[in-house]
């Protein structure tokens, strides 16, 4: 009903992830912290989703039990950088100064996204697609040379 694209079994494919996120090492994000965060429907109707954010600079992740799909991702940002992480020692990660992206693994390419979109407007665009019933946004600060670095082999849209 909402044209969202869910991926229920991964493929043999599927299953590899992509280089640059292999990489990443997921310290403080244990299979445990996701228990029991699944999407569901609220009284409203809506629905509320376990969102993991990953920041591939600092090999660090955020996790989201419940994102109301019509909540915006600055919104988010707001509350979850109110105060500097321990990590950014370079106080690049503000709220205002986030570039959000999903990868499309099957192309190989990147998509950003507008943090004054909502979960729902990213959830439905024509190559996103969620896996293992969790939505993943990669964070990096605007215009760092880690960023650059990051994308200069990728295809990127920007939207």
């Amino acid at each position: 009903e909402r044209n969202i694209k869910v991926i229920l079994e991964p493929s043999n494919e599927e299953e590899e992830v992509s280089d640059s996120l292999a990489e990443m090492s997921l310290d403080g994000f244990h299979p445990g912290n996701a228990m029991g965060a699944k999407v569901h429907l609220d009284a409203n109707g809506s629905l509320n989703w376990p969102v993991l954010f990953l920041y591939p600079e600092h090999e660090q992740t955020d996790f989201v039990a419940a994102f109301h799909e019509n909540t915006r991702f600055i919104d988010h940002l707001m509350v979850m950088f109110a105060e500097l992480p321990p990590w950014d020692v370079e106080r690049k990660y503000l709220p205002g100064n986030l570039e959000l992206y999903f990868e499309d693994e099957e192309r190989a390419e990147m998509y950003e996204v507008n943090p004054e979109h909502t979960l729902l407007q990213m959830l439905q665009h024509r190559r996103y697609f969620v896996k293992a019933g969790t939505p993943t946004v990669l964070a990096f600060a605007k215009r760092s040379p880690f960023s650059k670095k990051y994308f200069s082999s990728k295809k990127v849209h920007r939207l």
